[in-house]
């Protein structure tokens, strides 16, 4: 029904207007939409630094940067990524067998493997959920090897664990898996090009 107004009708009630609403509406998207970029931006930087963490991890270790690794102790002078570390368990359920695995060529191809394709993955901001599965396997199996529940070592010596629970592969994992469950190789990545593969449209675990 229209409604048509009438000159000789003088009351001074007015309907409102929509300006005011329009404008404070217009601010929350301004703000909704800067909060949702600074979301982007800040996932895309925990992304790129957990991958240099990963990719730092694989170079030092292959090369023997004088790190972690000794010059003239990484994997291309004959040194092994695995056998330090994993034959200096001390504690856990797993202990002999990390002891069997340490310096196995299989356990260095797989680690090193492992952390280049989570490293390259996560700088490049493609295959997170496969980076994510992969990611948490590994922290998975440094966190038994290292076993913080522990409070004393298979020799009777203090563990020193500072947490019994939460420690540094923990908090990797749940950022891995975060990032994969973000989306975050979108900003600052390859992520948005990948998703758009034949291959990887057909297999959204690729992602």
């Amino acid at each position: 029904m229209a409604v048509h107004e009438h000159p000789h009708r003088t009351s001074g009630f007015h309907l409102p207007t929509f300006r005011r609403n329009g404008s404070a509406s217009d601010g929350a998207t301004t703000a909704t939409v800067a909060t949702t970029a600074a979301r982007a931006y800040a996932f895309a930087s925990l992304r790129l630094l957990t991958g240099f963490v990963f990719l730092w991890a694989f170079l030092d270790k292959t090369f023997g940067f004088g790190y972690a690794t000794p010059s003239g102790k990484g994997w291309i002078d004959g040194g092994s990524p695995t056998k330090g570390f994993l034959s200096s368990v001390a504690a856990g359920p797993m202990e002999s067998t990390f002891h069997d695995w340490a310096g196995a060529g299989w356990a260095n191809w797989l680690f090193m493997l492992g952390l280049l394709g989570v490293g390259l993955a996560l700088v490049a901001g493609v295959a997170l959920r496969l980076a994510a599965v992969a990611g948490t396997a590994m922290m998975a199996l440094m966190w038994i090897a290292e076993w913080p529940p522990a409070k004393h070592l298979s020799d009777g010596t203090v563990s020193m664990s500072s947490n019994p629970f939460a420690d540094y592969h923990l908090i990797y994992a749940v950022v891995l898996i975060a990032l994969a469950a973000a989306g975050a190789g979108v900003t600052w990545g390859l992520g948005k090009l990948w998703a758009t593969l034949p291959v990887v449209r057909d297999h959204s675990w690729l992602r």
